[in-house]
């Protein structure tokens, strides 16, 4: 499974690179407001997006903000060209499908995002969506169940081979990590808080502090 990280702090991604864990970047409009509140500054998206580009080898994910055919087709556009590792990130509505269909016979990759519904990530897929996100912590938040969307668009995608890769996205905690990776989805993506939750383990902590506390024994005994 491949790890990306969901923010636009260029601090996050680099902490997230340092470990060697980091594949990837998604971002949204909300993200890059909170990055720009955080650097105290209206931050430049498409310079942005190209330093953080830059941090990363994997993909990166670049949202459109707009919701018709014409203007997803033309931020697209504007967005594809700041890096090879640049992914469009284009919502699931009719126009947003139509521009994926129209964005991959031009070569643009599209991540399909906002994602909810089996049937929506079998029309992403048939458009031709390069990655397919579905939200699985805002299905959860309407006492719906987001680890059983996911496991029937990956098992859907598996019954007929489809190419898009299957991004688990709105990952809340460890374990929608671990039932995402059980059921053979391609991509997590979550806040660096989660990634660094991965790690950890009581368990892990009682036995260090043992080993530390032997080894100051025998070398003072």
């Amino acid at each position: 499974m491949k790890f990306f990280v969901d923010t636009a702090n260029l601090d996050e991604i680099r902490e997230a690179n340092d470990m060697g864990v980091l594949d990837g970047v998604t971002t949204n409009p909300s993200l890059m407001k909170k990055a720009s509140e955080k650097a105290g500054v209206k931050l430049d998206f498409h310079d942005h997006i190209g330093r953080i580009a830059e941090l990363v080898q994997g993909d990166v994910s670049a949202e459109v903000t707009a919701v018709d055919f014409d203007g997803i087709m033309s931020e697209a556009r504007s967005l594809a060209p700041i890096a090879p590792n640049v992914v469009v990130k284009v919502p699931l509505i009719l126009d947003g499908i139509k521009a994926i269909k129209a964005l991959k016979e031009e070569g643009i990759r599209v991540n399909c995002t906002l994602c909810f519904s089996p049937t929506q990530a079998l029309i992403a897929a048939k458009a031709g969506a390069a990655y397919i996100s579905p939200f699985l912590g805002r299905v959860d938040d309407i006492s719906s169940d987001g680890m059983k969307l996911l496991e029937e668009i990956v098992t859907i995608y598996g019954n007929y081979d489809l190419d898009t890769e299957v991004l688990a996205a709105s990952i809340r905690h460890p374990m929608h990590v671990v039932e995402a990776a059980m059921m053979g989805a391609h991509v997590a993506t979550m806040p660096l808080g989660v990634i660094k939750k991965l790690i950890m383990h009581p368990l892990t902590d009682t036995g260090l502090r043992r080993f530390l506390a032997d080894w100051e024994v025998y070398q003072t005994g």
